[in-house]
């Protein structure tokens, strides 16, 4: 048999759709081709698979090769079709059974030796490889990370004749094992001290999900308070956790240190440089990566000193605050990551920082302060429910035997509750309804809704302002076990949108 079919999977966003790759072995000349739109990597594969097989002590045959990586408009990168090329290769030349390669399919790149060296993104491939039924063989380096799709039977190998070895029925491969979860201690609420107005606005928005914008002078404790709110937010879901994870493997190193394994359940907490691009934050690249804001997904993603940053970067996150995706498109291809991420924005009042602090030591001209200030546009100010000022605290506050406030523990038992409210009556946060299923759920008696109207003409806000005003204060009812959104409720949530008339000022 001159013909072999060996099952892989591409990587395509957080997607890892089928690939045959199909091995011919022809009449003519020695050679070896890989066609079905190969990258430069997928093209080198051919000198390391030749160089592979021969190290294992099989016979590469002196045959015309062709490689087909099917379909073929799919774009190939990287080293992740090595391992199959090989096995295909190896099978149509009779050295293994060409008919025990049906029920697996196969990731990994080799190296020279014919070891098995890790690849980025397995976690997508396992689990579109459970769904289907079949069996997976991956590098031992990417061991943990597939046993994550709990579904799936992944073995883990750590050279091709390894492999080669079970495939000929004469050794077995390991069964992947998932890493042991590592609990790190998250940062607790007790070592923020005073800022009662900025706590009470931390647990309403971790309780609905909204996105909220701290203004304070310099070292009043916004980035404390923004470093916390993961620990006030519900434990992710498996399903949740999973897609997170997903996200971080096709991410790779090119963010951070890809997918670990071992702390896969915990929300991240992203905190990019104000220096940062907008490919950055969105994603990009000839071959899309996951940016900041899709590395935050279920979780934070923190913008300290808001207005430094680039304008073009901050303007890309108005479509993804509202819609939870960002779509990644180039020339070549496009890829969809997931961003529903909960946004926590931090400034300084003007340029030295110190404008309204009562040590009136700001010295900053009112076209200074209004430049400044206008460097974060409406439209994105629109999109944040809470506008909250961090005032200096007075040294005596920051004495030892002062009191320290709840535990971020206590707090999150409130949210939790609140958040059971809100997912039994509509299925997701308050963050997330939308105008129609605002108006269902955060009506208002007709005093309320006179006195909502009333704010919103005399703040001059908009009418996406107006709903979002609805939901923060849907929120606090729930967190005070009320069925309706009672006046004080209405009120406190107005007091939340003071910011946009001063920062827009």
């Amino acid at each position: 048999m001159n013909l072999a079919l060996v099952h892989s999977r591409a990587r395509s966003g957080v997607r890892a759709p089928a690939v045959r790759v199909e091995v011919h072995l022809g009449g003519g000349l020695p050679s070896m081709s890989i066609v079905g739109l190969p990258e430069a990597a997928v093209r080198e594969a051919k000198d390391r698979v030749r160089a592979a097989i021969q190290c294992a002590q099989f016979e590469f045959p002196q045959r015309r090769i062709t490689v087909n990586l099917a379909p073929a408009d799919l774009p190939k990168d990287g080293g992740r079709y090595d391992l199959a090329i090989a096995l295909g290769i190896l099978a149509a030349s009779g050295q293994i059974p060409l008919e025990a390669l049906n029920e697996y399919e196969f990731l990994g790149e080799l190296g020279l030796t014919g070891e098995l060296r890790a690849i980025d993104g397995v976690l997508p491939a396992a689990l579109a490889v459970a769904a289907l039924g079949r069996r997976l063989i991956v590098p031992a380096g990417n061991g943990a990370e597939a046993a994550l799709a709990s579904r799936v039977e992944a073995r883990t190998g750590r050279t091709l004749l390894e492999v080669c070895a079970m495939l000929c029925g004469r050794a077995d491969l390991p069964q992947a094992q998932a890493a042991p979860l590592l609990r790190v201690p998250g940062l607790d609420m007790r070592d923020v001290r005073g800022q009662a107005q900025a706590r009470r606005a931390l647990e309403i928005a971790a309780a609905g999900g909204h996105h909220l914008l701290l203004i304070g002078p310099p070292g009043c404790g916004k980035t404390l308070l923004a470093s916390r709110l993961p620990g006030l937010l519900p434990e992710a879901s498996e399903e949740e956790a999973l897609e997170t994870a997903a996200i971080a493997s096709v991410a790779g190193g090119a963010h951070g240190h890809g997918l670990d394994p071992a702390r896969w359940r915990e929300r991240p907490f992203r905190s990019p440089h104000h220096t940062a691009s907008a490919v950055a934050l969105v994603g990009g690249g000839a071959d899309p990566r996951p940016g900041e804001i899709s590395l935050a997904h279920q979780g934070v993603l923190f913008l300290d000193e808001l207005p430094e940053w680039e304008r073009r970067a901050l303007e890309v996150l108005r479509e993804p605050l509202e819609s939870g995706v960002v779509t990644v498109s180039r020339a070549a291809r496009s890829a969809e990551f997931p961003a529903r991420f909960q946004l926590v924005a931090a400034m300084n009042p003007c340029p030295c920082g110190w404008a309204g602090d009562s040590s009136g030591r700001c010295r900053c001209a009112g076209d200074a302060i209004r430049r400044y200030r206008a460097r974060i546009s409406g439209p994105l100010l629109d999109r944040i429910d809470l506008h909250i000022e961090v005032p200096r605290l007075p040294s005596s506050a920051l004495r030892p035997d002062q009191p320290s406030g709840e535990s971020s523990a206590a707090i999150r038992e409130r949210v939790v509750a609140a958040r059971e409210r809100q997912l039994g009556r509509s299925g997701k946060t308050n963050a997330q309804l939308s105008q129609a299923e605002t108006t269902a759920t955060c009506g208002l008696s007709q005093s309320d809704h006179a006195l909502l109207e009333r704010a919103v003409d005399a703040l001059q806000l908009s009418a996406r302002s107006m709903h979002r005003i609805q939901r923060v204060a849907r929120t606090i009812a729930d967190l005070a076990e009320s069925p309706q959104i009672a006046t004080a409720h209405l009120t406190e949530a107005i007091g939340y949108r003071r910011g946009d008339r001063e920062v827009a000022a």
